[in-house]
């Protein structure tokens, strides 16, 4: 994973989570009780602390909305068992949906990825309609074993997601598109 890798995906570099052994806040949001591990850091996320990231020395997370409510990457959290073929039928519902730039990394699980689509400055609630009806039309195709980044069904502090380890595909603006 390069630096030139990470940088596709437009991270919020103002502030970073860290991991920790231990649940760090405990949050009520809806009726329901959220424990989270990850802690803020209001510094910002540099090299040095992506490679320790990347060493697997810590866990370190990004946010997706920025301070102005703003997103730039809708991303799709696949946890299921066959990255593949996700993949193959996600690539095809973007490209017929007309998003031409997204990129799936590799998380720390084998066969989990994460797909960011890049969709620049979104309003938070537009990211969130978006991302509903993408995994919609993604569970129409195969079984849903997927959540969708940001979504309003969590609290603001769980809209972040790990850092990449590795790519494992991306699509950039394809000469096919020409011809839609």
């Amino acid at each position: 994973m390069t630096a030139m890798d990470l940088k596709l995906i437009k991270m919020i570099t103002d502030h970073y989570w860290i991991k920790r052994d231990t649940v760090v806040d405990k949050i009520s949001f809806k009726g329901r009780t959220f424990y989270n591990k990850f802690e803020k850091v209001n510094a910002p996320l540099n090299q040095a602390v992506i490679n320790d990231h990347l060493k697997g020395d810590i866990t370190v997370a990004h946010s997706l909305v920025n301070k102005l409510s703003k997103v730039e990457n809708i991303v799709i959290d696949y946890n299921g068992r066959d990255p593949e073929r996700f993949y193959h039928k996600t690539q095809l519902l973007l490209r017929e949906e007309g998003f031409i730039n997204f990129t799936a990394y590799k998380s720390k699980t084998e066969g989990h990825l994460h797909v960011y689509i890049h969709k620049g400055h979104t309003t938070l609630h537009e990211a969130i309609q978006l991302g509903k009806t993408l995994s919609m039309k993604l569970a129409a195709k195969q079984p849903k074993q997927w959540r969708m980044f940001p979504n309003d069904e969590m609290p603001p502090e769980y809209n972040i997601l790990t850092l990449p380890y590795e790519v494992y595909a991306k699509e950039r603006g394809a000469s096919w598109s020409k011809h839609m």
